[in-house]
């Protein structure tokens, strides 16, 4: 839990779901705090330092090495494959889809591309690099009005802006290149906003009921996100069957296309009638608030049962 991003308090509401809800009778769960060059766990109010070497740590003079890993970190690096790489290298066992479609995922526009490739239909995007200059007039010729500044490797939202007037686009896209190093300037999608957790269980995949967010801002931002209140989240939305069979159809077989391993959240606009792909998150919320436990509840499913089956087949799959 934790992490470098601006996704860190939002990471350690997620871990302590997680801790909750791990059946104390089967796990055995210790909570590893990263943050910075810092790998700590804290036990009965004493920090203990994690041995990065074979990732265990020792608890009055007992060493203690973990048979999986569950990934609770939004953002880097816990979302784009850092974490992944290094405990594939020690043979630990994680919950989360591998280092590749991590880095590939968490980057926006690479995963946009796939999408694409894929058949999907994505928001007409721009790709700016912090060396590169575009004109305002190049970028709105493409994506139009209003359009959505974001960067590239980013989640909750965070430094997210919806421009409606050129004059705004500017100081949207500095707001964007203070997260990352490379932004993107995309189309709006008028339609409404869609969330489809998946996950693999006994080599079944299993799509969960759809969640439609309205926000109370202009869009679904990390206010928006994470203050209770400014966003209504249906569970399960009211589609028609054709569009459930659609979204469930469409998770599944990208899922499977973009390798996806544990629990993962595919983001969506339905607009008359078409799905158009936004974003796949790779390490969604599980704080209580958030919409995949919400979708475990609606599926009939407790989160001690969900988490259950996350590890296991975390371990099994190793």
């Amino acid at each position: 839990m934790g992490g470098d991003s601006g996704e860190y308090e939002v990471s350690i509401g997620s871990a302590s779901v997680i801790k909750k809800y791990l059946d104390p009778e089967i796990y055995s769960v210790y909570p590893i705090h990263i943050r910075n060059n810092e790998w700590i766990h804290q036990s009965d109010e004493q920090l203990i330092p994690v041995n990065r070497d074979d990732f265990s740590i020792r608890i009055d003079g007992k060493k203690i090495k973990f048979d999986c890993a569950f990934i609770a970190i939004h953002g880097t690096p816990g979302e784009d494959g850092k974490m992944q790489g290094y405990l594939d290298m020690i043979g630990v066992p994680y919950t989360s889809c591998d280092l590749t479609t991590s880095a590939l995922t968490f980057n926006k526009y690479f995963c946009n591309d796939l999408a694409i490739r894929y058949g999907m239909s994505v928001a007409e995007t721009i790709l700016i690099r912090s060396h590169q200059r575009l004109s305002a007039d190049e970028i709105l010729d493409k994506v139009g009005l209003p359009c959505f500044v974001k960067p590239n490797s980013s989640g909750s939202s965070v430094g997210v802006t919806k421009v409606y007037h050129p004059n705004d686009l500017d100081s949207a896209i500095e707001i964007a290149f203070k997260e990352d190093n490379e932004i993107l300037v995309q189309q709006f999608i008028k339609g409404r906003e869609m969330a489809c957790g998946v996950y693999r269980s006994k080599g079944r995949i299993v799509v969960l009921p759809i969640t439609e967010i309205i926000s109370k801002n202009d869009f679904f931002d990390y206010e928006a996100k994470y203050r209770e209140g400014m966003a209504q989240e249906i569970t399960p939305a009211e589609v028609s069957e054709e569009e459930q069979l659609a979204c469930n159809k469409m998770t599944s077989y990208l899922y499977e296309k973009f390798n996806c391993k544990g629990v993962v959240r595919f983001d969506y606009f339905l607009s008359e009638g078409e799905w158009w792909f936004l974003e796949v998150n790779t390490v969604p919320g599980f704080s209580e608030g958030s919409i995949i436990p919400k979708q475990v509840l609606a599926a009939g499913m407790g989160l001690k049962e969900f988490f259950a089956i996350l590890v296991e087949e975390a371990i099994n799959s190793k």
